[in-house]
């Protein structure tokens, strides 16, 4: 008998643990050497991790929608074929300290997708003896846990923040920390310091006012979030894998950025008329041209009128960090849910080559087999409900980025030019912004350049790079 112990490897820089999406085998089955065994998800990809060894699987080291730390054995392989299980470690040496967060790396949130990315033949991970644990101290209240459980996006937010999980007190399942658990010690420990109390004779009645009396809390305790009842005949169904990360990342950007939209028509009927010369050309070299390549180029050509909208915040640092490519994100919906592959260095590009790419994109979405590479780093992002349109919507910034685009269905509507009414085509355009960083006449003057450009589409083919 001889059974090999494969652990969860370090499948990315910073990453401390991962989240185990689908099974591809079950105990007992033979498998081959880099056959696919699990998908695990993390904070930046999900990947699909292969066997290093052929053999028989003795054990699985973890259930659907479980948290495994690196370093913790996920699979235990019979090299011989057969043979008892070897106990599987619950707890890995590795360390759970996150690794900073690079400043200018993009969002994840909104950026994971469902990846097929084998790793084959990966030996077990040397462990790694955690840093030294600080001593407790007043402002964290003298709590101290040198392993703290956590899912990767609250270890992603505790980075954002400047907050050591180590310090903060558990209150979820199992002793687990909660994003509510990271938020609630940041904001006490950076709490100012106790308001000296001024005697009631003192204050100015202007206006009426509430004397808290003294001993008594400042503070009204929010009160805690209650879950619909248990009804018989509902289904419950858990919140994993690609949903999960999308629930926590859209919560966060309504939580954080402060949320303006911005909606104007478009008359598109000389940008559909551009398109219908051209798309003879797209053809030849084998790509369909769609109007978004055309969006895309004309979102870019704003971008550099106003790159104050081609930017991430850094909350954590208090920065604004103005991206020097122009990357756009446009999101893609996909079975598993929505994710937003990237073209990279779109003013680079020519129409034509942003219409292939975006198939390119398009096409690995569909099949969930988006690359690592293709994910995540956008600096602006663009969201199309094309024939599903409806009348207009307020998109959610994909957060860090301070603005994202809604395209909606082109429509033949009645319009005015100049004294007469004609039947045009039009289009809504619906632009959220972060009012924290874009005030509001940046937004409406960056979005009437948008619709400019789309509108008279020639001045594209002139003015791009």
């Amino acid at each position: 008998m001889s059974n090999f112990e494969f652990k969860l490897p370090d499948i990315g820089e910073g990453v401390t643990e991962g989240e185990i999406v689908n099974w591809l085998i079950k105990e007992g089955d033979s498998v081959r050497e880099d056959q696919e065994m699990v998908e695990v998800m993390t904070d930046k990809a999900t990947v699909t991790i292969g066997a290093p060894k052929a053999g028989r699987v003795v054990r699985l080291g973890g259930k659907i929608g479980e948290i495994v730390p690196v370093g913790q054995v996920l699979v235990v392989i019979d090299l011989a074929g057969g043979g008892a299980a070897q106990p599987v470690a619950t707890a890995p040496e590795a360390p759970t300290t996150p690794s900073p967060a690079k400043k200018d790396e993009g969002p994840a949130a909104t950026a994971v997708g469902d990846i097929r990315e084998t790793l084959p033949g990966m030996a077990a991970f040397a462990s790694k003896k955690p840093a030294a644990a600080p001593a407790p101290s007043a402002g964290n209240g003298g709590y101290f846990n040198d392993k703290p459980l956590a899912a990767p996006a609250t270890r992603k937010l505790a980075r954002e923040m400047g907050v050591d999980l180590r310090h903060v007190a558990p209150s979820g399942p199992a002793s687990r920390v909660t994003r509510e658990d990271v938020e609630r010690h940041a904001v006490r420990a950076k709490a100012p310091a106790p308001l000296i109390q001024m005697p009631v004779a003192e204050v100015s009645v202007h206006h009426a006012v509430t004397v808290v009396p003294e001993g008594e809390p400042r503070s009204v305790k929010k009160p805690e979030i209650v879950g619909p009842p248990r009804v018989a005949g509902d289904q419950r169904v858990p919140l994993r894998g690609l949903r999960k990360r999308i629930y926590e990342n859209m919560a966060r950007s309504k939580h954080t950025a402060a949320h303006f939209t911005y909606v104007d028509e478009c008359d598109v009927g000389a940008l559909k008329a551009l398109r219908d010369r051209t798309r003879a050309f797209a053809e030849r070299d084998g790509v369909k041209l769609t109007f978004l390549p055309f969006i895309v180029k004309a979102v870019v050509a704003a971008l550099k009128r106003f790159p104050a909208l081609n930017c991430l915040v850094d909350d954590t640092a208090g920065e604004m960090v103005l991206k020097g490519n122009y990357d756009v994100g446009v999101a893609a919906a996909t079975e598993a849910g929505l994710i937003v592959p990237v073209v990279r260095n779109a003013d680079r590009l020519s129409i034509i080559e942003i219409a292939a790419e975006l198939e390119r994109l398009a096409a690995d979405a569909r099949v969930s087999k988006s690359k690592k590479e293709d994910l995540g780093g956008s600096s602006f992002t663009i969201t199309s409900l094309g024939k599903l349109g409806g009348l207009f919507a307020t998109p959610i910034v994909n957060y860090p980025e301070v603005a994202i685009l809604g395209v909606h269905e082109m429509k033949r509507r009645p319009v005015v030019k100049g004294d007469q009414i004609v039947i045009g085509e039009v289009m809504l355009l619906s632009l959220s912004f972060d009012h924290r960083i874009i005030d509001g006449h940046v937004g409406a003057a960056f979005a009437q350049e948008i619709i400019g450009l789309l509108e008279e589409p020639e001045r594209l083919l002139v003015t791009m790079a």
